[in-house]
């Protein structure tokens, strides 16, 4: 038993690197999206993000190299990725409710990365700033589990409730919306009971992360936890195959529409990539469009649409 669980964690945690590595790559190689050409970009010079400019402003500001400020952007990401700031701002009773959902995930991340590094410290007699580490990491550990299950489960609660009670979220929600929460809900709800409930005999989270570095099939695991565990694992690797993988969509939400303001200069890659597109065949099913697959962009933009030119030959 003890084998195939650990097996199953390794497999879960290789489909979600994998996946993500995927999402990222299809993300990265998607064409060009529309600019929102909002002011003032974070990552722009300071004195002009200050008033709400941006480097249009600057005088031949084409004859200069575009300087990135990534401190200005990590000053806005930060607080949005751990705070939503944003939902707060503009949804505020539904920030009450993906706040503690979020942030409590974000602390059962920590927590899984002080496991694992906890597990590497040896455990031979060693300096005494070891010990220590090891200590703090241990407090820190529990604190965090505790804590951040406790908060996820009672976030996914309310947004399952909000989802049911309020009309707006209601007319969209989808059964996949409902079993995803549910699915946090009964994972963070297993390792709960299967932490707290364990007997002493039985491994906790940092014996079983050692058992699982060195592939200990010896270590005591109890029915509950390891139920607990398979389910979190099964989640992990769920989560970026679907559009819960928004935390990764949302980097190039940011980066590559909302804030991308790179100039389009002669020769460069946006130029070159938009030559590209201007070639593709596309097909919309809106027929005032014209838009059927058999002419590229070049030819539907410079055209008129067919229903005009139907009216002319009418006239």
């Amino acid at each position: 038993m003890t084998t195939f669980f650990y097996i199953a964690i390794y497999v879960a945690l290789a489909v979600f690197l994998a996946a993500c590595a995927v999402r990222v790559v299809s993300y990265a190689r998607a064409p060009i999206h529309l600019r929102w050409e909002l002011y003032p970009v974070p990552h722009d010079d300071p004195a002009l993000v200050k008033h709400g400019g941006s480097y249009f402003e600057v005088t031949d500001w084409w004859k200069f190299p575009l300087h990135v400020n990534h401190l200005g952007d990590l000053k806005v990401m930060v607080p949005e990725i751990l705070l939503l700031r944003g939902l707060k701002k503009f949804n505020p009773v539904l920030w009450y409710s993906s706040f503690p959902f979020h942030f409590g995930l974000y602390l059962l991340i920590g927590s899984i990365a002080m496991v694992f590094v906890h597990a590497l410290l040896p455990t031979a007699a060693v300096a005494s700033w070891i010990v220590m580490t090891a200590t703090v990491l241990r407090d820190l550990i529990l604190i965090t589990a505790v804590l951040g299950s406790a908060l996820s489960i009672l976030g996914a609660i309310g947004l399952l409730v909000r989802r049911f009670t309020h009309p707006k979220l209601r007319n969209y929600t989808t059964p996949a919306d409902i079993f995803n929460l549910i699915f946090f809900i009964v994972a963070f709800g297993f390792l709960w009971a299967g932490y707290f409930l364990r007997q002493p005999s039985q491994a906790g989270p940092l014996a079983i992360a050692h058992g699982l570095l060195h592939f200990d099939r010896t270590v005591p695991v109890s029915i509950l936890l390891a139920v607990g565990l398979g389910l979190s694992a099964v989640l992990l690797a769920y989560i970026p195959l679907t559009h819960m993988s928004h935390f990764i969509a949302k980097y190039f939400t940011y980066h590559s529409v909302r804030w991308d303001d790179e100039p389009n200069r002669p020769g460069s890659k946006i130029a070159v990539k938009i030559a590209e597109y201007l070639t593709y065949r596309p097909t919309w099913s809106a027929a005032h469009v014209g838009a059927d697959g058999s002419k590229t962009w070049v030819e539907v933009v410079s055209s008129a649409p067919p229903n005009l030119l139907k009216k002319e030959k009418r006239s």
